[in-house]
């Protein structure tokens, strides 16, 4: 979950990596550091605890010349967040790496290092990678294959970016288990964990596969895969400019990619409905050859995606009259498993790289499920490209650590596949009319609920001496219960849980009193007056309750009781159209609570390791 940057050029480079680190910081900010090989050969190496701009100060006052350089912005795994855990890491004047992942096998490596004499100045998993390193080094090996023959006993997942001291004319990456990217450019090559870090200076990226090794000099890149034979992997040019990942006139990155919302939906739903229709050919050109043979759905998601598969799951039994199980990636994967018949496998990822996520992937393939969908927002990730199928969402780039255009986007993916699924089975033509109808509505839909940002952040004032808050909801409602829940306890760091309204009874109500708010997802749906019922038990309790509902719910106002009206809606799509206000409701507790909003303590966009 760090962020790797490298660069070899004939310019300068350290302000390409410290941008670099700027763009991935998403990935982690307990500290950074960068070292940069000077005209004269010798490394300079500037590490701080905490963000980017405080490595930016250091390097400011101390500048770092040179035409060869790596950087990182960490997420602490092995080792506490502190200076001399930061990468940069360095063996004996030599060698110099960066990684992202985690060694599983380090204990072992570091046993016997310092057995054969090497001495540590780090907690890392990651050191044992630079010792290795150097042994090979000192052998006689060229930098590749150093890094070849180092990484061979590595056990766990690694992106590397790695210089040798003496040879200022390469710099070598690897891949296993971690995402990496080269930029190419002009008399310059890049590596980064993610193309936004170099968006300032290419357009053109090589995606590396699973096992590949890359050396880069100045005028070329040289691939090897995971067998040590030499291949082509083809250049790419992103489409992504620059400027999307600036937060523009935003006060937070949260804020402007709440507000996108609209946008994304719309760009999501772009190209895949025509007339009253889903086109199944958006999922990929043999979609309804495969989809006409499911018979049920499994789908596997971590954390804000596996909100949106329980979503799904109604709709996809309601619907689509298809029995739909939901599990958490991390679980699924150590458990045995029975492949229900002629089954789909489907997994989501904003990112495509979470780890647990792809692991189930590849666990599934090998059981036997018929057919794999990836829902994800990044086309070149590795879950999109081990996948039968794909769905991309196009929310752009999402570069707040708490999700939500990706999360919407979600839901409108999973929507689509409901109704194209729904096609085979049960959902006749003016039923999936209807679902198009809707969706196309949606974007204009999520405009009046973010009208509401006023009264949602005055709203806010009320949570902000609060250490508790329960979230209510019912039905298909419950999981957005758990992802304001989850929003809310991410950003403003007050405890926050869901719960089924219906559960109340079985423990919840302990709970209850006027120190503990109660925020309520109450659309006009067939399970109102079960909810109003619900209500009234933590009312009869002293609870202070916070009802999010249409205008179309008869509730009123009164002491212990705040209503929020949304805009009239449909059962269908409400899932989506409740979801904005929790956002906003987070976001702006966050904001007073003066916590930082998109860089949350102990927390990281992209989950890359297990």
């Amino acid at each position: 979950m760090c962020g790797i940057v490298g660069a070899i050029a004939q310019r300068p480079v350290a302000a390409i990596l410290l941008e670099g680190l700027r763009r991935l910081e998403y990935r982690g900010y307990d500290s950074a550091g960068i070292a940069v090989l000077d005209p004269v050969g010798t490394l300079n190496r500037a590490r701080t605890l905490g963000k980017v701009a405080r490595l930016s100060e250091e390097v400011a006052a101390q500048p770092l010349p040179g035409t060869l350089g790596i950087a990182h912005t960490r997420w602490a795994t092995h080792g506490e967040p502190a200076t001399h855990n930061a990468h940069p890491h360095i063996c004996r004047d030599r060698c110099v790496l960066v990684h992202n992942g985690i060694i599983e096998n380090h204990e072992i490596l570091r046993r016997e290092q310092r057995a054969a004499g090497h001495r540590f100045t780090s907690e890392t998993d990651t050191e044992v990678v630079v010792h290795a390193l150097y042994d090979e080094l000192i052998a006689g090996h060229t930098l590749i294959d150093a890094v070849r023959q180092a990484t061979v006993r590595l056990r766990g997942a690694y992106a590397l970016g790695v210089i040798d001291i003496q040879d200022p004319d390469h710099l070598v990456a690897a891949r296993q288990g971690s995402p990496l990217v080269i930029g190419v450019g002009f008399g310059e090559h890049f590596i980064a964990s993610d193309v936004f870090a170099l968006l300032p200076v290419t357009n053109r990226f090589i995606f590396l596969e699973e096992g590949d090794i890359a050396e880069l000099t100045r005028e070329r890149v040289r691939i090897w895969d995971r067998d040590g034979l030499p291949v082509e992997r083809p250049v790419k040019t992103s489409s992504v400019a620059a400027e999307s990942a600036e937060r523009g006139e935003y006060r937070h990155f949260m804020l402007k990619e709440i507000f996108e919302q609209p946008r994304a939906i719309a760009d999501t739903l772009q190209g895949r409905l025509v007339g009253n229709r889903v086109l199944p050919e958006a999922f990929g050109n043999q979609a309804a050859e495969l989809f006409s043979a499911i018979e049920a759905v499994t789908i596997v998601a971590c954390g804000t995606s596996y909100h949106a598969a329980l979503v799904a799951s109604y709709w996809m039994e309601a619907i689509a009259g298809l029995p739909c199980r939901v599990e958490v990636a991390s679980e699924y994967r150590y458990r045995a498993h029975v492949v229900p018949q002629h089954a789909l496998f489907v997994t989501i990822s904003q990112s495509g790289e979470t780890a647990d996520t792809l692991a189930a992937l590849r666990l599934a393939k090998a059981s036997g499920y018929d057919t794999t969908l990836a829902i994800c927002n990044v086309p070149e990730s590795s879950l999109v490209r081990e996948s039968d199928l794909v769905l991309l969402t196009h929310a752009g780039p999402e570069i707040g650590v708490a999700s939500t255009k990706a999360f919407t986007t979600q839901l409108v993916a999973l929507l689509l596949l409901t109704a194209v699924l729904g096609r085979f089975q049960r959902l006749d033509e003016v039923g999936e009319a209807r679902v198009v109808a809707l969706l196309r509505a949606l974007p204009g839909k999520i405009e009046e609920v973010l009208a509401l940002d006023d009264r949602i952040a005055a709203l806010a004032e009320q949570f902000v001496d609060k250490h508790h808050t329960l979230f209510l909801g019912r039905g298909e409602q419950y999981p957005i219960a758990m992802e304001g829940a989850l929003k809310l306890k991410e950003i403003s760091y007050i405890h926050a849980e869901a719960y089924p309204a219906g559960e109340l009874k079985h423990g919840p109500l302990a709970l209850i009193d006027e120190d503990m708010p109660v925020v309520v997802v109450a659309p006009n749906n067939a399970l109102l007056e079960k909810l109003k019922s619900n209500l009234e038990e933590v009312r009869a309790r002293g609870g202070q309750l916070y009802v999010f509902a249409d205008f179309q719910v008869p509730m009123e106002e009164g002491d212990g009781v705040t209503v929020i009206r949304l805009p009239e809606t449909d059962d269908l799509i409400d899932p989506v159209v409740f979801t904005v206000p929790l956002q906003l409701l987070a976001y702006h507790v966050a904001v007073l609570k003066g916590t930082d909003v998109d860089q949350p303590r102990n927390l990281a966009k992209s989950v890359t390791v297990e």
